[in-house]
């Protein structure tokens, strides 16, 4: 990935950036913790997930419901402490209600869209599964579709977590999210294969599946041994834009790992001085307008 071109709109689409307001949340390059990674083996119990009104407008983008997957123990969604969250967003940190689950006997990845337990079932917006032994090309589960992130890219994949760090070594790129407002309107670049709410009319404003990556001379000294981890990931695979919101980063929370964030020195702030123009835009080809006609892949 670091080898990979420069695009040569890479000046262009960063100075859009920062003349939109750069980073969400005040400018501020900062990182949120809420979303679990979940592990299941074969003696996990399973759950059936249904879906509800206007689920997934009724599309191909999503699996079809009723569905089972595997729930540890003691699991829980994005912004709540159980399995139950609301969905309308009326609950402070809970809407999305993100439930991340792999399952490593059965070689999938389950990722629900907002999630809410009904009884002894899951309620989902949108049920989302991948292949773990697949190698999927650019149109991932097909152009034009979404999945649990807007940008169609499947979640866990691109959230690194603190075993990760600890282990010295992220071998993956990383999400990252804007507000819609700074995010070119109607486009997606690949690997994305959707966008969800983008606004921005500035033909050179960043769009849905733009690769961000840290400059190779970005200097990391004043970083310590755990957040030069995540360092060397941006610079060597970057950032996908993912979504739209405010906070940029997504590691996941620790309560599912051995290996604590703070213990490794790792907080909200801790690459809040890295900048919009501290990064280079990697050039994964054109945009692709945005229709909602998802057409799965095999």
């Amino acid at each position: 990935m670091s080898a990979e071109a420069k695009s040569d709109r890479s000046d262009a689409i960063l100075a859009a950036l920062n003349g939109a307001g750069g980073w969400g949340n005040d400018n501020v390059f900062q990182t949120d913790f809420a979303i679990p990674v979940f592990t299941a083996d074969s003696n996990t119990p399973r759950m059936q997930v249904v879906g509800i009104e206007d689920y997934c407008g009724g599309g191909p983008d999503c699996d079809d419901v009723p569905a089972e997957m595997p729930v540890p123990e003691g699991a829980y969604i994005e912004g709540s402490e159980n399995l139950t969250c609301d969905i309308t967003g009326e609950v402070d940190g809970q809407g999305d209600c993100h439930l991340l689950v792999a399952d490593t006997a059965g070689r999938k990845l389950y990722e629900v869209y907002q999630a809410n337990q009904v009884g002894d079932q899951i309620s989902a917006q949108g049920f989302f599964t991948w292949d773990l032994d697949k190698q999927y090309t650019d149109s991932l589960r097909g152009l034009q579709c979404t999945s649990a992130d807007a940008a169609g890219f499947p979640i866990a994949a691109l959230t690194p977590t603190a075993d990760e760090v600890a282990a010295g070594d992220i071998a993956h790129a990383l999400r990252f999210i804007l507000p819609n407002d700074r995010m070119k309107a109607e486009v997606f670049v690949p690997p994305a294969t959707h966008a969800g709410g983008p606004e921005n009319a500035n033909a050179d404003a960043p769009p849905y599946g733009v690769n961000f990556r840290l400059k190779a001379d970005f200097d990391d000294s004043s970083f310590n041994e755990s957040q030069r981890v995540v360092v060397a990931a941006l610079k060597k695979y970057g950032m996908y834009l993912s979504d739209g919101g405010n906070i940029a980063l997504t590691f996941a929370d620790d309560k599912t790992t051995t290996a604590k964030w703070a213990d490794l020195g790792i907080d909200a702030k801790s690459f809040s001085a890295i900048t919009v123009d501290d990064f280079e835009v990697v050039d994964h080809g054109a945009e692709i307008p945005l229709t909602y006609d998802c057409v799965r892949e095999p």
